[in-house]
Formats: structure tokens, C-alpha cells, sequence
């Protein structure tokens, strides 16, 4: 048996009481097949022929939470939040007429409840007093055969929610299953229809499909039932090439490659990843005073994208800067002081080398600049990397200067000779800013 577990106890005690007061209770869904699978379920969810106001009375209404009462689902407190479990009255559903949840549902058997699931491995229930499973959809089976397969008519559990063609890749993925081709054929003809679920949804999926170890099988099924055209329209340049396996020298293969060597947990650098060269947008690629990079301009479009995906704004900026970043250490040893420290500085300079490595490494180029970048950040110590300024521009404001476009020029100079070890003093710094002012510059 699994180690002690508040969350699963707390789950075994409601079915044991709502069967103790006559009721029908089992485990139902998701934590059944990862129990069955040996696996510790994130959550447990239980499904019963108890009404909602059934399971109020029981568990008392302190206790309980309505989030769905009109769906029959009931939420039952632990004593730690963390351990809550979700009681729904076994019900079937009625049309989703817009793509994404039931027009209405209706109380109904196990049975039925099990046939409205999404997929067979699903669709099971489990008894956790009695140690029984109770299966009617051919979960089981396909469970031992390592399947993922819909239940029913894979259009029509398809249309019901799209979001549904996601997490079939998503869970073959996590689970190193094989997509049923029958269901797999229902979601690559449907997938333009995944533009009906919000891009909250899909972003959501994403992100822990990236965050995953299996995130090399899952944009890789992506791509191969046609989502990741319609969920990342500006990779389509890339994935126009070929049609099966990708080429070891193409864009495509590279990328996976890359994906393949991270050793992480972070959607955000897994998805800078995935986009590390994604096409730039058509703009201008001028400024009134310098032109823009090819690297600037695609962190301009992957911030198109992360808007798109509604991304948080702590997010956005650390995909967008490991994007424009992402070459910038491919020559450390040789760059000035100023600007590898500046880089090292950053919070995010961890998974820059880590970007680096695996574009490295899937290139078959020479590792010798990120393992020197990685010696630097780890034998440097933060104080020489990110010293204290000497000075500020409250300072320049004491001296006499006026805030204004100088202000930067003058502050990144005398910052740069300070990471340089140009100047290690105040004085040392104002002499810069007489030097720069006296230039006129």
C-alpha cells in the first residue's frame, strides 16, 4: 500500500459514510486510474447517487460548499483545505451547445454517468472499503494496454468539449500511452475547432503539458494532429516541411532536441524554448535610434503570443527575455565584463545558460561558453556580479542635473566602469559623470 495519505483518507472516510447513511459512493475519474495505476492521485473525486441536499445534510452545510449544486457537485471540507474532495451525484448530460459545458444534466445511474466521461481510462469507478473497481466503459482494458481511447463516438465526445483534444494529448503524453487511432484521426480533423475554448483553457493545458518530462511527446502529437497550428499559428513556417517523422536537421527536430534537454519544471523556459525562433513579426525593424535585432524582434512577437495566451505579466517578461537573450552568452568568455555580469545578474540567468545549453547541444556546438558562463555564476559571488550602484540619479539631481535622456547615458556608464573594476568608489563615479558632462556628451 502507498505511505499515509491525509488527502486519500479523508476520501475513503466520505464514501464510508455516505454508504454507511444507504447511499451508492465510489472513488470516480482521474485518481481512479492513477490508483489503479499505482500512482498517488493529485485528487480524489467521488461519484454518488446521493442529491446534493443529501450531501449537505450528511457532512453538515459548515462543512459543505455548492460550487455546482445545479451540476449535483458538492464540495467536502477537510480539516485541511488541501484535502477537500468533490461529492457529484452521478448524473448524464445534456448537448454542449457551446463547445465547452452542458446545456443542462439529469440525475442518473452509474452507468450513464460513466458513458458521458471523456475517455475510457476515465470512466472507471472504485469502492476504496470494498477494493472493487466497477467498469462499463472498457477502462481497465485499455488501462493494461497502455490506450487512450474516447468513450463512445470520439466526434461526439469531441464536440461536446473541445478542450477534450488537449488533454487527450496531454494525458497520452504524461502517461506514455498511445492516442487510439480512431480518436486520434477525430482530433486531427477537428482541430481548427479548438478556437471555441478560451485561451485561458488551452493555456492552462500547455502549461502542464511543458512543465512535464513528457513535454517532447506532447508537442510533438501536437504538431501531428494539427493543434499546435491552430493553438501557435507563427510556428507554421516551421512545421511546413514535412509531413512525418521530422528531420533531424529541420527547425522542428531541433526544437524537440532542445525540449528533450531541459531538465526542468519551468513551463516559462520550456515555452522559450519552443519558440525560440519563432519567425519575427513584420515591423519596422528601425527605431529613430538604432535598428531592432532579429532577437528583439522575436521576443516582439512571442510577446504577441503570450498576450494572446493571457499569460501573466511576470510570465510574459520571462519568456520574452530569455527569447531576446537566448544568444547572448554564446560568446562569454570574450564579452566585455559589464555585459556578462549584467546577465548573470538577472533572476532568470539560470535557464538562460539552460537555453543555452540545449541549443548547444542539439546544434552539436561546442559547450565551452555555457560552461564557462555556468563556472562564473557559481564561483562569483553575487556582491562582484550585482555590487550596490555608487551612484544614482538622485545623485546627479544634487550635482546640478537636470533628469532627461542624459540621465541613462551617464548612470549606464558609470555602471559598466563599475562592473568592468574600472571604479570601486563614489568619487571615483562622479569624476565619470564630469568626465561624460564635460564632453558634453
Amino acid at each position: 500500500m502507498p505511505p499515509r495519505n491525509s488527502q486519500r483518507e479523508f476520501a475513503v472516510e466520505v464514501v464510508r459514510q455516505l454508504q454507511e447513511a444507504g447511499f451508492t459512493a465510489l472513488w470516480a475519474g482521474g485518481c481512479v486510474r492513477d490508483w489503479l495505476l499505482g500512482r498517488e492521485p493529485a485528487d480524489y473525486d467521488v461519484a454518488t447517487d446521493a442529491r446534493p441536499d443529501d450531501v449537505r445534510k450528511l457532512f453538515g452545510r459548515r462543512k459543505t460548499i455548492p460550487v455546482g449544486a445545479s451540476f449535483g457537485v458538492i464540495i467536502v471540507q477537510a480539516r485541511r483545505s488541501e484535502d477537500n474532495v468533490e461529492v457529484a451525484t452521478f448524473r448524464t448530460e445534456g448537448p454542449y451547445l457551446d463547445g465547452r459545458r452542458p446545456d443542462s444534466v439529469r440525475f442518473a445511474t452509474p452507468e450513464e454517468d460513466a458513458l458521458r466521461r471523456d475517455f475510457t481510462i476515465n470512466g472507471m469507478f472504485y469502492d476504496p472499503v470494498t477494493d472493487s473497481v466497477l467498469d462499463f466503459v472498457g477502462g481497465r482494458q485499455d488501462l493494461q494496454k497502455k490506450v487512450i481511447r474516447a468513450i463512445g463516438d470520439p466526434h461526439h465526445r469531441i464536440a461536446e468539449d473541445k478542450l477534450r483534444m488537449l488533454r487527450a494529448v496531454r494525458i497520452s503524453a504524461t502517461l506514455q500511452f498511445e492516442l487510439e487511432q480512431t480518436t486520434a484521426n477525430a482530433i486531427r480533423e477537428m482541430a481548427a475547432e479548438i478556437s471555441v475554448v478560451s485561451t485561458e483553457r488551452i493555456a492552462q493545458e500547455l502549461t502542464r503539458m511543458l512543465a512535464s518530462p513528457q513535454r517532447v511527446p506532447a508537442a510533438e502529437s501536437l504538431r501531428r494532429l494539427r493543434l499546435l497550428d491552430e493553438i501557435l499559428p507563427e510556428l507554421k513556417p516551421a512545421l511546413v516541411e514535412f509531413t512525418g517523422t521530422p528531420p533531424a536537421d529541420s527547425h522542428w527536430g531541433k526544437t524537440l532536441r532542445m525540449l528533450g534537454e531541459l531538465e526542468t519544471s519551468s513551463f516559462e523556459l520550456a515555452f522559450a524554448t519552443l519558440l525560440h525562433e519563432v519567425p519575427a513579426v513584420a515591423e519596422e525593424e528601425t527605431t529613430e535610434e538604432h535598428p531592432k535585432t532579429r532577437a528583439e524582434r522575436n521576443a516582439h512577437t512571442v510577446w504577441g503570443i503570450c498576450r494572446r495566451l493571457r499569460l501573466s505579466n511576470q510570465q510574459t517578461d520571462r519568456i520574452c527575455w530569455l527569447v531576446k537573450h537566448r544568444n547572448h552568452l554564446l560568446d562569454a568568455p570574450e564579452l566585455p565584463l559589464h555585459e556578462l555580469k549584467r546577465l548573470l545578474a538577472e533572476p532568470f540567468a539560470e535557464e538562460l545558460i539552460a537555453l543555452n545549453r540545449a541549443e548547444a547541444v542539439a546544434g552539436g556546438i561546442d559547450l565551452a561558453a555555457v560552461e564557462f558562463s555556468e563556472r562564473y555564476l557559481h564561483d562569483t559571488p553575487t556582491e562582484e556580479i550585482n555590487p550596490p550602484p555608487l551612484i544614482t540619479g538622485d545623485d546627479l539631481i544634487q550635482q546640478g542635473l537636470r533628469p532627461g535622456k542624459q540621465f541613462k547615458q551617464i548612470l549606464d556608464t558609470v555602471r559598466d566602469r563599475q562592473l568592468d573594476r574600472l571604479i570601486s568608489t563614489r568619487d571615483e563615479a562622479f569624476a565619470v559623470v564630469k568626465e561624460i558632462v564635460g564632453d558634453g556628451s
